[in-house]
């Protein structure tokens, strides 16, 4: 009976996949994550185990594996927390979970817009400080979302989604950079595939939705945020070092960019004192793909990558 070790909570129903299909399934019961010294105990002893993003799996975690370790399966869409490389070179499978957060996260990325744009954290705080006295015609003005042009880097599915969102909801005008051009988003959203420069200074809402690569992290800096409407909103929920947040600060600073939309930051999950203090940034702790629904895909999922690894074919989300 192959043994696997959850290192976090996920939901139930791809527990109970692996144990109908015979897996014995022991789990990480508390609330905080496996101390180093714990996952190297685990990765010694299980065939396979399900790792949380924030375990960091690198080859010196790895070295301590059992033979037996066939698969590391990520619960998340990302695995910028896994060496893959070092361990395809110890014969282990590592899988993600593909496509299972594209609507989640992209709801999320719109309600950081919301948000944002209606000034929605100043007006609440407004009202509950008893300012809130009569009707003011010009108070917390700002301009509909309808026919702004937003820039979306990183046309992946999540990308894409948001996209279909902006077009379909509200008409915006819609430019894209990726390292692939899109000839059927293109058509579908009546985009326009643009450089990065000109997704950054032309666009009224700048979102991020890149993998961390070595080409992507502090993509976004001092010289990308200055070439930015003044006017302009920045989103991340991507991944927290594909914006350097020391020039992200100067730029809210000295007014280069209107606001931003965190959902992930540079140094997880310590967040800048500075940010949190200020008025035009919204702040959300790594909850993008946080639904009911993403979160049961994404266990079945994992669950599915591992039974595939053992029953002998490729899984979905096959990473090495």
């Amino acid at each position: 009976m192959p043994k696997v070790y959850v290192a976090g909570k996920i939901q139930d129903n791809g527990i109970e996949l692996l144990k109908r299909k015979g897996f014995k399934v022991d789990l990480n019961l508390t609330d905080k994550d496996l101390t180093r010294e714990e996952l190297k105990d685990i990765f010694s002893k299980y065939d396979a185990v399900i790792t949380m993003p924030t375990d960091n799996v690198d080859s010196d975690l790895l070295s301590s594996a059992s033979k037996n370790l066939k698969v590391i399966a990520n619960y998340a869409v990302g695995y910028d927390n896994i060496d893959e490389r070092a361990a395809k070179k110890s014969d282990i499978v590592v899988c993600n979970t593909p496509g299972v957060a594209n609507e989640a996260v992209a709801e999320h990325t719109f309600a950081m817009i919301f948000a944002l744009n209606k000034q929605l954290k100043v007006a609440d705080r407004f009202v509950r400080e008893g300012n809130f006295k009569q009707w003011d015609p010009n108070a917390f003005l700002s301009h509909q979302l309808w026919g702004q042009t937003i820039g979306i880097i990183g046309l992946g599915r999540i990308g894409t989604f948001v996209g279909q969102i902006a077009f379909g909801g509200f008409k915006m005008h819609i430019l894209y950079f990726d390292i692939a051009r899109s000839e059927d988003f293109e058509l579908l959203c009546e985009a326009e595939y643009t450089d990065m420069r000109s997704v950054l200074s032309l666009s009224d809402i700048v979102t991020l939705h890149v993998p961390l690569t070595a080409d992507t992290r502090g993509m976004i800096s001092t010289e990308e945020l200055k070439l930015m409407k003044k006017t302009a909103l920045l989103i991340n929920t991507s991944r927290g070092p594909v914006i350097d947040e020391k020039a992200l600060i100067w730029a809210l600073k000295e007014k280069e960019i209107a606001g931003a939309g965190l959902d992930v930051y540079e140094h997880e999950p310590e967040v800048s004192a500075e940010l949190i203090k200020m008025s035009n940034v919204i702040l959300t702790p790594h909850t993008a793909s946080a639904t009911i629904e993403t979160r049961e895909r994404m266990s079945e999922l994992v669950a599915q990558n591992i039974i595939d690894v053992f029953e002998g074919r490729e899984p979905v989300g096959l990473v090495n």
